[in-house]
Parts: structure tokens; sequence; C-alpha cells
């Protein structure tokens, strides 16, 4: 398949080229310069198409430069010219005639006037929310939230409706981390190995905006217990070249630069991405521990550590669209991204006996750790729509190559209480991982509109990525560094599964049906290549969806939906190897983990007002199977945190979301969540039981100043939640940010500040049968950003049609 799409390539640029060499018998030249038809002012890159008179196909065309100014090579013979620019009307210039007696042809000043209808909706998207809303899907627009500017996704995610991030980066979606995040509908490199790295290096920049989807259809794979989130990132379509460049600043150090461009000429569209990026984030924490070993004896700790965390980041994303007509398009792309980091964290412990009266010793651990990450995605996409409206079929292969290349150097030193050295020799270890992850993806989607409102989908999709990992840990004893033994080992993770599926659904009236089954065979397997342990799992299931839909008089639409998800665990949950930054905590994975099946069930009810939206839906989620981090101590007080299968967990809760627009110059919008879940791990110890509640509300308002300046501030709150180990406290922080239009609106400026009280810290208290600790940690300081953006041929787009989604119900469910 890849030497297809090679081959086809091939001859799609032998065609590109093969028609520019024909046209290299140049014999004239039409020339002319186009302006705004009121100022006066050139029209930089403005689009002229030069057609054949007699059969109106077109022969070449250019673009203006800066001064408005073109110059357009072409053979003898009779055209007409087709000059158009971004929201002006075009011209049409008949009667175009090169030939011997007249080898140029000078179309002289050409005026262009703005175009009232395309005016009228600019300014009718100005009201509109920066949120659209159907029942099962939520949409939200990132350009229109300005503390977003210079941020990275995981800062946009952590303002969508439904969707947390803790101080440490991890997503959830209504409370639950079992949650597919996406790019473009596809898994992707993009977000790298890990979600919460990769997230952090994707700059919001890039980002044209995020789809959540709680109740996925048969369609989309059954990953993601919780719902899926789809990142959509920037291309335009629009004729001739348009983009925009954004720069950025900020304390503590952030600097970063982004492009976006594309470039629109009749069958051919190219569109790239570039984002460069540089931060360098402090944090740290405390943690207190109490623990009682078998003999009664009680030991205390404190640890305080200091973090910095250096990242350098680039990443380009080019690609094109061949349209063959007006109803298929060839679309490929290629994306690579590179990474380099720099992280020193530094943990200093004090150790106590009895009581924290009883210092007996101090000691520090350093650890310098430097990682790369290149990253690498090909994806090619074939679309044909057919006559009737929703009759599509979309073929699409995507391939990933993901690598990260760790090195640690530890060094720990021991001191008296008294902060005077012990004279114990220093602990000198180091610690190196090497991993690649391999993905290819292959996918078939078709869909047949029957009747006015019906249509029947299938679809087949087909997974298989590879994963190499290989850990050393060595210690410096006698000046040779010898392997720790229990900690070294290489991994092998394969993971295949071939999905199909099939959907039919209709409207009758006002009522909606739709009913989907999907089918996936997993085969999976890990190795310990040292220790020859092998396991293997091969499971098929079925998962059903069902979506109703009733729309109700006046503005008013309900939904009823249900779907069974599942949740593999993924390759660092398998993964059986340390973590090793902190000697007194560690982290590990469980290659024994079997995966999450959840039956979910949610009713919706959608609202419009002329003016607002009001969503607010029920759901109800069973999971069987619920990983979860269990910790436990060993006898000298070092934790251990490592996934685990608890029996069941039964979740449910309650949300509304709203946007509203009191007046044209002020946007409102917001949500809240309460949810309520009981944890069952009595299958792994009596105690391992939760019963709690807990809630997240965010409050966004943005306000018009003028013709020229936006103000917006938004606050966020998650509420304290009992875990089957202890209590996570509350976590709450606000962000502000104004903005102002430079450049004759061609620019903007935008300064904002994120967590400006510095709150954002997380919080939690654990304990067990022998032990109880409690802490605090803060990944990333307030901070203050300025960013600058300049578009081209481009209207600033403050907020997109509708706030109601893709239709008027139903989302992706319903066409």
């Amino acid at each position: 398949m890849k030497n297809y799409h090679h081959a086809l390539l091939t001859i799609l640029l032998f065609l590109v080229v093969g028609n520019l060499a024909a046209q290299r018998s140049i014999e004239g030249i039409v020339k002319g310069k186009v302006s705004d038809q009121s100022t006066g002012q050139p029209l930089f890159f403005a689009t002229i198409s030069i057609f054949n008179a007699a059969d109106s196909s077109l022969v070449t065309g250019g673009t203006t430069d800066e001064q408005g100014v073109f110059s357009i090579e072409i053979n003898s013979g009779v055209y007409y010219a087709d000059i158009t620019f971004i929201s002006y009307q075009n011209k049409i210039i008949n009667d175009i005639r090169i030939n011997e007696g007249k080898r140029t042809f000078d179309l002289g000043e050409i005026t262009l006037s703005p175009d009232a209808t395309v005016l009228a909706e600019v300014e009718v998207r100005a009201e509109k929310s920066r949120m659209q809303m159907s029942l099962d899907k939520r949409v939200f627009n990132v350009g229109q939230d300005l503390a977003n500017s210079g941020g990275n996704a995981a800062e946009v995610l952590d303002n969508v409706p439904s969707v947390a991030v803790d101080v440490e980066g991890n997503v959830s979606l209504r409370g639950s981390g079992n949650v597919r995040i996406l790019v473009n509908g596809k898994p992707s490199g993009l977000v790298g190995i890990s979600n919460t790295d990769g997230l952090r290096q994707l700059p919001a920049d890039l980002i044209d905006r995020i789809e959540v989807i709680t109740n996925p259809s048969a369609r989309y794979e059954a990953e993601g217990m919780a719902g899926i989130i789809n990142i959509i990132l920037k291309k335009e379509t629009e004729q001739g070249l348009n983009g925009s460049f954004d720069l950025n600043a900020g304390y503590p150090d952030r600097y970063g630069a982004s492009i976006n461009l594309n470039y629109r000429r009749k069958k051919l569209n190219l569109f790239t991405n570039y984002g460069l990026r540089y931060n360098n984030s402090p944090g740290g924490g405390f943690t207190f521990q109490d623990f009682t070993d078998e003999n009664g004896t009680r030991f205390l700790s404190e640890q305080r550590s200091n973090r910095t965390r250096g990242r350098w980041s680039n990443s380009i994303r080019g690609g094109l669209d061949y349209y063959f007509n007006d109803n298929t398009v060839l679309t490929s792309s290629l994306m690579y991204r590179y990474s380099n980091d720099n992280n020193l964290s530094k943990i200093e412990y004090r150790d106590y006996e009895s009581s924290l009266n009883n210092l007996t010793g101090i000691s520090v651990r350093t650890d310098d750790e430097a990682e790369t990450e290149p990253n690498l995605e090909y994806a090619m996409t074939f679309r044909r729509d057919f006559e009737k409206e929703g009759h599509e079929l979309v073929i699409d292969f995507r391939y990933q190559d993901d690598q990260e290349t760790e090195k640690s150097s530890i060094r720990e030193e021991y001191f008296t209480p008294e902060f005077v050295s012990s004279g114990q020799p220093n602990l000198f270890q180091r610690s190196g991982n090497a991993e690649t992850q391999r993905n290819m993806i292959a996918q078939v989607d078709y869909v047949h509109p029957f009747a006015e409102e019906g249509k029947f989908e299938i679809g087949y999709r087909g997974g298989f990525q590879f994963v190499n990992n290989d850990y050393l840990v060595e210690e410096l004893n006698n000046n040779i560094w010898e392997a720790l033994p229990g900690v070294s080992n290489e991994l092998n993770y394969d993971e295949i599964v071939h999905a199909a599926y099939a959907i039919w659904g209709n409207k009758y009236g006002k009522f909606s049906f739709q009913g989907g089954l999907r089918a996936e065979l997993s085969d999976i397997r890990t190795e310990l290549l040292q220790t020859n342990e092998v396991n293997q799992r091969d499971y098929f299931n079925l998962f059903p969806s069902v979506h109703f839909g009733f729309e109700l008089p006046k503005e008013n639409s309900i939904q009823l939906s249900y779907s069974r998800r599942l949740s593999r665990p993924d390759f660092w949950d398998l993964n059986p190897f340390f973590s090793f930054s902190d000697a007194r905590n560690f982290r590990s994975g469980n290659p024994n983990l079997n995966p999450e099946f959840t039956d979910a069930i949610e009713i919706g009810h959608l609202k419009y007002w002329d003016n607002g939206t009001l969503s607010s839906s029920i759901y109800y989620r069973h999971t069987e199977g619920i990983i979860e981090n269990i910790q436990t101590i060993d006898e000298n007080g070092n934790t251990l945190s490592q996934p685990q299968n608890l029996a069941t967990e039964d979740a449910f809760g309650t949300e509304f979301t709203f946007s509203y627009t009191p007046f044209k110059w002020w946007d409102i919008d917001g949500s809240f969540n309460f949810y309520r879940a009981f944890t069952d791990g009595g299958n792994l110890a009596p105690n391992l039981q939760a019963d709690f509640y807990s809630w997240f509300t965010r409050l966004n308002s943005k306000l018009k100043i003028g013709k020229t300046i936006d103000g917006q501030f938004r606050v966020n709150y998650r509420g304290p939640r009992n875990t089957t180990q202890g209590r996570d406290k509350a976590e709450y922080y606000m962000d502000i940010a104004l903005s102002k239009d430079i450049l004759k609106g061609n620019g903007t400026l935008t300064l904002s500040g994120r967590d400006v009280f510095n709150t954002r810290r997380r919080r939690f208290i654990t304990q067990g049968v022998n032990f109880y600790r409690e802490g605090n940690f803060q990944w990333r300081a307030r901070q203050v950003v300025l960013t600058f953006n300049y578009r081209l041929n481009q209207i600033k787009k403050r907020d997109r049609d509708g706030e109601r989604g893709d239709d008027d119900f139903g989302g992706e469910d319903f066409r």
C-alpha cells in the first residue's frame, strides 16, 4: 500500500510538472495592478485566474505582490480574467487578446470593492459564542479564547467543557481519566508516546477547535470509556494565499513562534503549519509520610522537591489536497516533530524516628535528565462525495514512528541532622531508556443515505502498534558501573486490533433513531526479553450503541443514548520498569492488567434561544475491572504505586453547559458537573472501597471594549474527591487576558495571565494500614504571556458560524 501511495503521488506530480512544461512556450504577458476601490490601497496576494474564452478552461494564473502588481506570462490566444480577493467582490475582465501584434496586454489598475454580504456574515459571526453545542458533541473554538494565546494543547483542553487537566497534565472527561485523544479524527504522533508530554508540546496556535464526544457511536473505536476528545488542526481552503503568524514571549521563560499558511489554486490546495517552542518551567512540592514498621517503630519523613523542566520543541506539518473534481479529493500530509528536554530535579529527605523532634539524618538526591523525542507521521486520505448529500466514501492510511531517548545522571548525598556531611560515600547512579513506537492504521468508512433522513454506514479499521522499550539502571561501585538487578530489562509490546462496524439510522418527523454495532478482535502480546516472560492476551468483543432523539417545541431537543466501550491498558500501564528519579517513591506498570469494560447511558436536553444555548445531561457508567493506582509500602518505608484491576465502579452525574450573550459586547459561557462514584476493590483487599462525590465548574466571560479591544477572564474550580486510599483536595485558579487589534485589523496583541493568584496545586492524602502520606505539588508557576498574531489575507474570526454545531440535532450521529 505504501508503494501505491508513492506511485500515486508521483503520477500527480508528473501531471502538474508536465502541465507546466507544456506552457513554457511563452508569447505574451498580461499585467496590471489590483487595489481597494474606496481607499486606493494595493491588495497584496489578490488572485488573478486566466481562462480560455472558448471553453472557460483555466489556463494559468498568479497573485499580486506587495504593491498589488501582477505580471503573468501566457501563450497567444483569447482569454478572460477573474480577479478575486478574500471578502471582496470578484471582477471579470473579458476580451484579453495576445497575438503577434500585441504581446503585452495591460489591464491597468483594477479596483475591487468589499463584498457587503461577506462583511455582514463576519459581523454576525462576531456576535456568536466561542462554543458550539449539540446533544452529543461540544465544539470549542480555540481562536476565540484569548487566554490560550501562546499556550499549548494541555492548557486549551483544561478550559473545554466536561474536560479537566490536573497539575501533572493528566486529562480526564467527566471525572474519568480513561479518555481517547485524537487529532483530526485519528490517533496521531502529535500527542507523542505520552499524551501528557505530547499535549504540552503542541502549540495552541496550531489548533483550530476541540470536539468533545461523550457517548460516541459505533463509528469510533471503542477505546476510551469516558468518551473522545478530538483536536482539529488549522487548515484553510480559500483561494489564493492566506495564513497567520504568531509570536509569543512569557515569564517564567516561555517563547514560541508559529506559522500557518495555505495556498489554493483550483484543483490544488497546499497547507503547512510550523511551531517552535522553548520553555523553562519551575515546579516543586512537599510530602510528609508517617510509617510504622512491623515492630511498632514509627518513622517519619519530610520530602521537599524542586524541579526545572526545560524544553526546545519544533513541529512542522505540510500537505496537499488534490481535487480531481468537486466531489473527489486526495489529501496527503507529513508531520515531523523534534523535542529536546533538559530536566533538573532536587529532592531533600529529612528522616525522623518516633516524632518530628528527633531528626536522624538528611539526604539530598539530584537528577539531571536529558531527553530527545523525534516523531514522524505520514497520512493519506481519499474522499469521494457522491451526488446525494451525505453519500460518501473515505479511505484513510497513516503511519507513525515515535522515538524517545532518556538519560539521567543521579547523585545522592548524606548529611547529619546539622546538615554536615555524614562521611557516608555519595551514591552515583545513571539510567537510560530507549523507546520506539510504530503505528500503522488503515480505515475505510462508507455512508449510504436513504429516504429523506435515513443513512446506513459500514466501515473497517485495522490498527497495528509495535513498541520496544530498553531500560537500564546502573550504580557506580569501586569505579565500575554495574547494572542493578531486578530493575533493568527490555520489553516488547505488540497490539493488533481489527474492527468492523455497521450503523443504521433514520428520522421520522421529530423522532430520530440510530443503532450501531462494532466488533473488535484484539491481539496483545508483552514480552520481557531478559527474563523470557511472555503475556499473550486475545479477546473478541462486541460494542453496541443506540441513540434516540426527539425534537420538542420551542427550540428544545432531547436525546437518550447507550454505548458499551472499553479501555485497554496502555503501554506504560503494562511496563513493569520502575521510575528512578525519586529514591523513596516508585512507580511501575503491571503486565497482568486486563482491560476495563464500561456500559454508559446518557440523557441529554438542549435548548436554544436567540442569544443563548443551554445543554443539560444526566449520565451513568458501570465499569468492570476499573484500573486504579494502588500504593503499597515496604519495610524500609518506600512506596510503590502500581495500577491494579479493581472489581467495579458505578458512577453517575449531571452536567450543565451554557452560552449566553446578554449584549453584543458581552459573551458568557460556563459549565457545571456534579458526579458521584462507588468503587469496589474488594477483590484485592476488604478496605479498598470508596464512595465519593465531587464537582467541577468553570466560568468564562469575554467583553468587547470598543471596536478593537477584547477582555476576558475565566475561573476554574475542581472540588475535592475521595479515593480508595485517601483524598484529593480541591484545585482552583483564575486566568485573565486582554487583546487589541492593530495594523488596520490584520494584527492582534494579546496579554494573558495564567493562574494569576498562583493557587493551582495538587494536594492529596494517601493512607493505608500502617502509613499516612500528605503532600502538595505544583507543576507550573503563575505565568504571564504576550502574543502577537498577524493575519495574511484573512478576516479575523472572532467566532464561528452558529452555536448548534454541525447540525441542529445529534452532531455526528444524525445527518
